[in-house]
C-alpha cells in the first residue's frame, strides 16, 4: 500500500478557486488509479472523480463535471484536483484515495466555499 497526505484546502468565495494536492509515498504509486472523495458535515461520503494509473482517463461525478480537473504526476508520487467555479454546496473534508474502498486513504483536507 501507499501513504497518502493532501494539502492545499483552506478558505475561498464562492466562485473561488482551489488545488489539492496528494502526495503519495512508497515505489508502485503508478499501479494504483487514483481518487478524490469528499465528506461534507452531516452526509455520506461522496465520490468526487478518479485518474487512471497512465493519467489518460479521467472520471467525474456530475455535479462536478466542467469545474474540477483531475491530474497525476507519477514521477512525483503525486495527484492533484483543481477545483474551480466553487460552490458553497463544495465545503467538505476532501481525501485522496488509492486502491478502493479497502485502499489506502488520506488523513484530508479541509476545503470552506463562503457565499
Amino acid at each position: 500500500q501507499v501513504q497518502l497526505v493532501e494539502s492545499g484546502g483552506g478558505l475561498v468565495q464562492t466562485g473561488g478557486s482551489l488545488r489539492l494536492s496528494c502526495a503519495a509515498s512508497g515505489r508502485t504509486f503508478s499501479s494504483y488509479a487514483m481518487a478524490w472523495f469528499r465528506r461534507a458535515p452531516g452526509k455520506e461520503r461522496e465520490f468526487v472523480g478518479a485518474i487512471t494509473r497512465s493519467g489518460g482517463s479521467t472520471y467525474y461525478t456530475d455535479s462536478v463535471k466542467g469545474r474540477f480537473t483531475i491530474s497525476r504526476d507519477n514521477a512525483k508520487n503525486m495527484v492533484y484536483l483543481q477545483m474551480n467555479s466553487l460552490k458553497p454546496e463544495d465545503t467538505a473534508v476532501y481525501y485522496c484515495n488509492a486502491g478502493g474502498d479497502r485502499g489506502s486513504w488520506g488523513q484530508g483536507t479541509q476545503v470552506t466555499v463562503s457565499s
